[in-house]
Parts: structure tokens; C-alpha cells; sequence
């Protein structure tokens, strides 16, 4: 009771705001722009393209075409050198003119005198298949036509350029472009050469609470206590949810939007508070230390070390106090006035369907590809429950109903995850010339393929790294494992265009 009494004098503030990390998807993609000290800022970036691109590629009767935008980098090329063609994939935010001039694949066209190429994703960034995002609209947003994206870009920029029949194309993805990356290998090996593909989560799952048995062995690298204080706080927030003197309190301490007593008898609300407060944690888990920009850069600075330090400082009071001076962290380095749990205003918000929306960011074609076709879904379904137990399965695909209709119910997901996973093999994938590369601090490896099957598609698994961490700019602070990591992949890819 004293530590529900000293607690009260926090002071709550009104406002809205959007999601920064949502259901293990950053704002802007889950690949962010490459963050490197050392460049400068005075290299022009790459300038916006547009490729006419066919809106259905799987109905021949079907005419309708859209503009895809695309970014080239030709400095490195040399046509007397036959060198390969490099092609990053666009995911699930904007594509980022950075990555023209930074990052590893850089390195590597520079080294092999590449040709390089990034198509944005359909229906994310400037590239807008469709006059909005309706759900009747969004039926053209799928993987597949994703690749049949990338492959008739790759046939028309053969012919445009002369290509001779042996052109190495060489394919590199991060996150979701990273599954699209072996897929592409795996559906188009006459058109593509050899993938790079990071952290690609490549088993389709409705129900992922491995996502939160990662982030317990991630935070456990800083220290069993840290990750027991986390427990201890979540059981905390559960005890005040529970005593009318501790909505107030809850109120105070996590600048809630909306007073969370109006929200006792609503278990969507509570579930959703508590997915939010998990994924504070999670997404500073997902992006440890990578050499990134995010939604903002300030929180790059904040780590898992600085997680860990907060939850075992003694002077910072109960475990419900550190995990609210976490939320604090966050909120502040995101310029957030207050915390919105509501669930009715998030499924407002992602049932938006203009470009201009918030949502048009890529949160609303994110939602709809993972109730679509591959789930994701972040539960609090199994053990060690590090968060709770009020966010299940259920949970999320109540929000592919809510926000798209009631076709999108837990039988649908379940057959279209089943049928992603038929289509592609899944972990069981059967591919060569492509190397997988994961980190064991990223949750998503756990969808991943982490171990080496057969040496045509080798795995690359980097201790103590994150999401997608040997994509970006290289830093003195990297480890040796992923320094090591990289050169790796260099030889690979040396391999796969002598062949």
C-alpha cells in the first residue's frame, strides 16, 4: 500500500498518439535506414524512379498498370568488367535513398564492381498500386505479387540494358524482404543468381510466442536479475490493476492517454496496455545495437544494457517504478506526450484507408499481409509469460476482424498461413546459392533457418547481434562475430559469381 500512496504524486498528461513499435514492426519498416559516423552527408542521394509495373500479375485479362518507384546506384559498375547486378528488396516501410550509398551491400558492389538497384515494396513508401488502401484494394498486396514485381523489374532492366544471358543478378533482403529475397531465389533461379537474406522470418506462424521467448534469453545475456525484475514489475502492474487506488496510480506513472478505470470492464484495453508495455521492451530488444536509424534515432542510443541498468538500480524503487521509468525513456526519446492503450482508437486508426493516413506508413499493409498470410502474431500464449498472459493468439486475430471484416477470422488466418507455408516449403525451403544470417538477440530467428543444412544454402548465426545487423554500416564498436559474419557473406557471394 505505501508503494501504491508514493506513487500517486506523478502527474498524468492528455494526448493521442500512434504506435512507435507495433507487433515487432518499428514504424518505417523493420529494416531502418543505415546509420554510419563516418559518412558524409554531402554524397547526393539517389534520386526517385518510377517503373511501370502491372497491377495483377497472375490475370492476363487484367491491364491495369501503376508506377513502383526504384533507386539506382551505378558509380561502381564497369560493363568491360561483366560485373553482377545487385538488387536490395523494399519491405514493409518506404524504401530509403541511403541505402544507395551505405550499408554492407555497398561494400560489396564497390568490391565487385556492381550494378545496384532497390525496388520499393507495392503498397509501401511512394509506391501506391492503388488509388487507397480498401480492403477490396489491398487484395493485390501479397508476396507474390511482390515477386512478380521484382522479377519482371529484373527482365526489364536485362533488356534495357543489354544484358548478356549469364548476368549475375545477386539479391539482398532484410527482415520481410529477407524471406522475399529466398523466395525469389526459390521461385525465379533463372532470373536470380544468389540472395543475402538477414533475419527472414520463413515459417509462416498465426501463433508466435517464441517472439517473447527470445526476448527472455536476450535479456538474460545482461543478467537473470534484470529479467526477473521484469516479471516481478509485470506481476505488479497486474496487482494494480486490481485495486481501485492503483488505477490512478497506473495513470500517473505511464502518462496513459485515457484514465485506465474507464477501461476495468474491457479486456481489449487491458490486453492491449499490456502488449504495449511488452513491446517497449521488445523493440529495444529486436534493435540492440544495431548501427541503424529508426522512427528516431535517440532510440538507438537505448539498449538493452540501459533497459538492464534501470531494472537493477535499487534507488528507482519498486520493479513498477523502473518499468515505468522505461516507458518513460521511450516516451520522451519519441516525443510522446502520453501512452494510448485504447484499443478501439488503434483499430480507428488502422482501419484508415487514405494515403495521407498515419497508418499509410506501412502499419495498415503490415496488418493486413501478416492476417493474410503469415500470422506473426506475438502472444502471450506460452511460458515463462515474462509480460502476462492477457495478449493470445486470440487477441490479434480479433484485429484482422475488427479492422478488415469478419472473413478474417481465426479458420481464414489458419488456412492462409498453412497455404504460405505449402507455397514457399517454409523452414523446409529447397534453395541454393543463398546464405541465411541471423542473430541470436533478434526474436525473429526464431522463424528463421539458424543452422546449416547443406552447404548450397548455408546458414550464418551471429552471437550477440540483432535484427538484421550485418546489413548496416560497419562500426569499431561491432563485434568480432559480426565483423567475421560479413567478410563471410563477401565470400559467398564471390563464389556465386564465378559460377
Amino acid at each position: 500500500m505505501k508503494l501504491v500512496i508514493s506513487i500517486l504524486q506523478l502527474i498524468l498528461i492528455q494526448a493521442d498518439c500512434w504506435k512507435i513499435f507495433h507487433r515487432g514492426r518499428e514504424v518505417g519498416g523493420n529494416l531502418g535506414a543505415p546509420y554510419d559516423v563516418g559518412y558524409k552527408a554531402t554524397k547526393k542521394l539517389a534520386q526517385d524512379e518510377w517503373f511501370i509495373q502491372r497491377l495483377d500479375h497472375f490475370n492476363p485479362t487484367d491491364l491495369r498498370v501503376w508506377k513502383q518507384r526504384y533507386f539506382t546506384n551505378d558509380q561502381f559498375y564497369k560493363v568491360t568488367h561483366n560485373g553482377p547486378i545487385f538488387l536490395m528488396i523494399g519491405g514493409e516501410g518506404t524504401a530509403s535513398p541511403l541505402w544507395m550509398n551505405q550499408g554492407a551491400w555497398i561494400d560489396y558492389a564497390k568490391r565487385f564492381k556492381a550494378l545496384c538497384f532497390q525496388l520499393e515494396h507495392r503498397y509501401y513508401g511512394k509506391s501506391h498500386p492503388t488509388e487507397d488502401m480498401s480492403t477490396k484494394n489491398l487484395q493485390y498486396l501479397t508476396s507474390q505479387q511482390a515477386l512478380a514485381d521484382l522479377a519482371a523489374f529484373i527482365q526489364a532492366k536485362n533488356e534495357e540494358y543489354g544484358f548478356s544471358s549469364n548476368v549475375k543478378w545477386i539479391v539482398f533482403g532484410g527482415s520481410y524482404p529477407a524471406s522475399l529475397a529466398a523466395w525469389m531465389r526459390l521461385k525465379y533461379p533463372h532470373l536470380v543468381h544468389g540472395a543475402m537474406s538477414a533475419s527472414g522470418p520463413l515459417l509462416a506462424k498465426a501463433d508466435f510466442p517464441e517472439y517473447y521467448h527470445v526476448v527472455e534469453e536476450s535479456l538474460k545475456t545482461a543478467s537473470s536479475r534484470c529479467l526477473s525484475t521484469v516479471k516481478e514489475a509485470t506481476a505488479q502492474v497486474e496487482i494494480f490493476l486490481n485495486h481501485t487506488v492503483g488505477y490512478k496510480a497506473l495513470d500517473s506513472m505511464f502518462n496513459l492517454c485515457d484514465p485506465i478505470e474507464n477501461s476495468i470492464n474491457n479486456p481489449k484495453d487491458i490486453s492491449n496496455f499490456y502488449v504495449t508495455l511488452a513491446e517497449n521492451i521488445a523493440g529495444i530488444v529486436q534493435y540492440n545495437k544495431d548501427n541503424r536509424i529508426g522512427g528516431n534515432q535517440k532510440v538507438a542510443n537505448i539498449t538493452i544494457d540501459t533497459i538492464c541498468d534501470i531494472m537493477e538500480d535499487d534507488d528507482m524503487g519498486a520493479p513498477i517504478d523502473k518499468l515505468a521509468e522505461i516507458n518513460r525513456l521511450l516516451m520522451n526519446a519519441n516525443n510522446l506526450k502520453c501512452l494510448d492503450y485504447k484499443y478501439d482508437k488503434m483499430i480507428q486508426e488502422l482501419s484508415q484507408n487514405s494515403w495521407s493516413s498515419n497508418v499509410s506508413e506501412g502499419g495498415r499493409q503490415w496488418m493486413y499481409q501478416t492476417c493474410t498470410e503469415f500470422g506473426f502474431f506475438q502472444s502471450s500464449s506460452q511460458p515463462p509469460y515474462i509480460f502476462g498472459t492477457d495478449f493470445p493468439v486470440e487477441f490479434y486475430i480479433q484485429q484482422c476482424v475488427d479492422i478488415f471484416g469478419e472473413k478474417y477470422n481465426s479458420a481464414f488466418v489458419d488456412t492462409n498461413v498453412q497455404r504460405t507455408n505449402t507455397f514457399y516449403g517454409a523452414l523446409d525451403i529447397d534453395v541454393s546459392n543463398v546464405v541465411f544470417v541471423h542473430g541470436s538477440i533478434d526474436p525473429w530467428h526464431a522463424l528463421g533457418i539458424t543452422k546449416t543444412r547443406e552447404q548450397r544454402a548455408p546458414a550464418i548465426y551471429i552471437e550477440g547481434t540483432a535484427h538484421c545487423a550485418n546489413m548496416y554500416p560497419k562500426s569499431e564498436k561491432d563485434l568480432p562475430q559480426l565483423k567475421a559474419a560479413r567478410v563471410e557473406i563477401a565470400e559467398h557471394i564471390d563464389a556465386w559469381i564465378r559460377l
